[in-house]
């Protein structure tokens, strides 16, 4: 399993529907639908947290890729092969 999952199969968690007021039966119940939602959110809200770092991480990643892959070139500079064959 790779450690870094391609953005395709880590899809950016989306946030819980919040429930309407008249979702509520206002009877006191524990939990309430409320409460459900707001730990519902909690786990959304580290959820994001790690995607958002792992997509950083791939972000970094994919920065470097061109760099490194331009470093390697068989190609000489741009203006030095024209300097050569005057």
């Amino acid at each position: 399993m790779p450690a870094h999952p391609r953005p395709d199969d880590d899809p950016r968690p989306q946030p819980p529907e919040c429930p309407n007021n008249d979702d509520c039966c206002h009877s006191g119940c524990d939990p309430c639908i409320f409460d459900l939602y707001d730990e519902e959110y909690g786990r959304y809200r580290t959820a994001l947290a790690a995607w958002e770092a792992r997509e950083a991480e791939r972000q970094t990643q994919v920065a470097a890729k061109p760099a490194a892959g331009a470093a390697g070139s068989a190609e000489p500079p741009h203006g030095k092969a024209s300097r050569q064959s005057h």
